[in-house]
Protein backbone atom coordinates (compact mmCIF):
# COMPACT_ATOMS: atom_id res chain seq x y z
CA UNK A 1 0.00 0.00 0.00
CA UNK A 2 2.82 2.42 0.85
CA UNK A 3 4.61 1.62 -2.41
CA UNK A 4 1.44 2.48 -4.34
CA UNK A 5 1.46 6.05 -2.99
CA UNK A 6 5.23 6.39 -3.31
CA UNK A 7 5.03 5.48 -7.00
CA UNK A 8 2.03 7.80 -7.56
CA UNK A 9 2.72 11.04 -5.60
CA UNK A 10 0.19 13.06 -7.62
CA UNK A 11 -2.56 10.63 -6.66
CA UNK A 12 -1.50 10.92 -2.99
CA UNK A 13 -1.59 14.74 -3.20
CA UNK A 14 -5.06 14.69 -4.79
CA UNK A 15 -6.38 12.47 -1.99
CA UNK A 16 -4.81 14.80 0.61
CA UNK A 17 -6.40 17.85 -0.99
CA UNK A 18 -9.79 16.10 -1.11
CA UNK A 19 -9.52 15.22 2.59
CA UNK A 20 -8.68 18.83 3.46
CA UNK A 21 -11.58 20.18 1.38
CA UNK A 22 -14.02 17.72 2.95
CA UNK A 23 -12.75 18.76 6.38
CA UNK A 24 -13.27 22.44 5.63
CA UNK A 25 -16.76 21.79 4.30
CA UNK A 26 -17.73 19.67 7.29
CA UNK A 27 -16.46 22.20 9.85
CA UNK A 28 -18.90 24.77 8.48
CA UNK A 29 -21.83 22.41 9.13
CA UNK A 30 -20.72 21.41 12.64
CA UNK A 31 -22.93 23.09 15.28
CA UNK A 32 -21.22 25.41 17.74
CA UNK A 33 -22.37 23.18 20.61
CA UNK A 34 -20.11 20.44 19.24
CA UNK A 35 -16.95 22.56 19.49
CA UNK A 36 -14.82 21.78 22.53
CA UNK A 37 -14.46 24.35 25.32
CA UNK A 38 -11.24 26.26 24.89
CA UNK A 39 -11.38 28.19 28.12
CA UNK A 40 -13.71 27.68 31.02
CA UNK A 41 -16.30 30.44 31.38
CA UNK A 42 -15.76 32.99 34.11
CA UNK A 43 -17.35 36.06 35.58
CA UNK A 44 -15.29 38.95 36.87
CA UNK A 45 -16.53 40.66 40.02
CA UNK A 46 -14.88 43.95 40.89
CA UNK A 47 -15.82 46.43 43.60
CA UNK A 48 -14.61 49.71 45.00
CA UNK A 49 -14.92 51.47 48.30
CA UNK A 50 -14.12 55.16 47.87
CA UNK A 51 -11.94 56.68 50.56
CA UNK A 52 -11.16 53.42 52.37
CA UNK A 53 -7.73 51.93 52.97
CA UNK A 54 -6.75 48.47 51.74
CA UNK A 55 -7.48 46.71 55.06
CA UNK A 56 -10.99 48.18 55.27
CA UNK A 57 -11.73 47.26 51.66
CA UNK A 58 -10.51 43.72 52.30
CA UNK A 59 -12.64 43.31 55.43
CA UNK A 60 -15.77 45.17 54.29
CA UNK A 61 -15.92 44.27 50.59
CA UNK A 62 -13.45 41.64 49.36
CA UNK A 63 -14.00 39.01 52.06
CA UNK A 64 -17.84 38.99 51.90
CA UNK A 65 -17.77 38.94 48.10
CA UNK A 66 -15.24 36.10 48.11
CA UNK A 67 -17.32 34.08 50.58
CA UNK A 68 -20.42 34.55 48.42
CA UNK A 69 -18.56 33.46 45.30
CA UNK A 70 -17.29 30.30 47.00
CA UNK A 71 -20.84 28.92 46.80
CA UNK A 72 -20.88 28.91 42.98
CA UNK A 73 -21.63 25.42 41.67
CA UNK A 74 -19.08 23.68 39.41
CA UNK A 75 -16.40 26.26 40.17
CA UNK A 76 -12.94 25.12 39.08
CA UNK A 77 -10.89 27.83 40.77
CA UNK A 78 -11.06 31.43 41.99
CA UNK A 79 -8.59 34.08 40.85
CA UNK A 80 -8.22 37.01 43.25
CA UNK A 81 -6.40 40.28 42.61
CA UNK A 82 -6.21 43.54 44.53
CA UNK A 83 -5.07 46.83 43.07
CA UNK A 84 -2.89 49.27 44.98
CA UNK A 85 -5.81 51.72 45.20
CA UNK A 86 -7.90 49.17 47.14
CA UNK A 87 -9.99 47.69 44.30
CA UNK A 88 -10.48 43.94 44.77
CA UNK A 89 -11.32 41.70 41.80
CA UNK A 90 -12.60 38.13 42.03
CA UNK A 91 -12.86 35.87 38.96
CA UNK A 92 -14.47 32.46 39.49
CA UNK A 93 -13.90 29.97 36.65
CA UNK A 94 -16.49 27.22 36.25
CA UNK A 95 -17.20 24.14 34.15
CA UNK A 96 -19.51 24.05 31.16
CA UNK A 97 -20.63 26.73 28.77
CA UNK A 98 -19.26 27.54 25.38
CA UNK A 99 -16.12 29.39 26.42
CA UNK A 100 -17.05 32.30 24.17
CA UNK A 101 -15.61 35.02 26.36
CA UNK A 102 -15.84 36.66 29.70
CA UNK A 103 -18.87 38.50 30.94
CA UNK A 104 -18.05 41.62 32.81
CA UNK A 105 -20.39 43.85 34.70
CA UNK A 106 -19.22 47.45 34.58
CA UNK A 107 -18.77 48.99 37.95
Amino acid sequence: MINFFIRRPIFAMVISIIVVILGLLSIRSLPVEQYPDITPPNVEVSASYQGADAVTVDEAVATPVGQSIMGVSDMLYLQTTSASDGRPTRSPWSRGGSGRGRKRRPG
